[in-house]
Formats: structure tokens, sequence, C-alpha cells
């Protein structure tokens, strides 16, 4: 009997999808995850700022874009996994969410975690890129050259 594949997810990965996600998305999903775990803070969410650095032609030298807001957290679960979250804007629920869900991926909850809230994650941020493509593609304009006399 055949096993079925799913991706793996490293740490890179579902901690870009936590990042990237909607609030509302994460949230949603996150609310409908039944075993929440208990956890103690090791720092609770915090608002910040940092500064957005950039390229010319992504090879050239760096320079200061400007500045975000981002909201960090770090929490201890109590068997002792940490977990930790930075999210891009002020929402202290959104972060909190995050760093439990990056301490659950690295305990035996994980392909649970993965299969109820990392994967329709990324699933929606794959349609909402392929819609965005399709319209994008959809005002392309094709320009082609007629033979002028005095070209020939």
């Amino acid at each position: 009997m055949e096993q079925e594949k799913t991706p793996h997810w490293d740490r890179q990965a579902w901690m870009g999808v936590l990042a990237r996600a909607p609030e509302d998305a994460l949230l949603a999903l996150w609310a409908q995850y039944d075993a929440r775990p208990a956890f103690d803070w090791l720092r609770p969410p915090e608002v910040g700022g940092v500064m957005v650095r950039g390229r010319t032609g992504a090879r050239g030298a760096p320079f200061n874009l400007g500045e975000m807001t981002v909201t960090r957290c770090s929490l201890v679960l109590q068997d002792g996994t940490v977990g930790h979250a930075y999210v891009q804007g002020r929402s202290k629920a959104k972060a909190e969410a995050a760093a439990a869900i990056d301490a659950l991926m690295q305990t035996a909850a994980a392909p649970r975690v993965t299969k109820s809230v990392i994967e329709p994650l990324a699933h929606q941020r794959q349609a909402a890129r392929t819609a965005r493509a399709a319209k994008a593609a959809a005002t392309k304009v094709e320009f082609f050259t007629m033979v002028r006399g005095e070209d020939q």
C-alpha cells in the first residue's frame, strides 16, 4: 500500500506562512483548533518598528527603504518547547497565535497543526497569488510591428 505523501515543512517555511497570512484567516483557523496548549510568556506581545532594507535590481548596494510596524512575542509550552513570532502590523492576537503554532509545530502535534492551520493558509496564499497573476495576464497587450514601405 502506498503512503500518502505530504510536503515537508521546515521552520522557515511555516514561519513564512504564518507571517504572511492575513490576520482574519489565521485567527479563524486557530479558533477552530481545539487542542490549544497552555503556555507561559517569555516575552509578551509588544509592538515596535523595524527598518526595511532594499536593493536596486536585487543586486545593488543595500539602502534603507523605510520603517515597518511589527509585533513580536515568545512563549514556552509546559513541555519546554519555545515558540516565537514576528508579524507585520499591531495585532497582538496574531502574534500570540503564530508563536503558539510555531511551538506546536516543533512537537508531536505538528502533523495535526499542519493539516488544520499551515496547509489551509498556504493554499489560500497560493490561490490569491494565482488570482492576482490571472488578473495581470488579462491586461497583457501584445504588440506587433507592421512593415513600412521605407523599411524594405
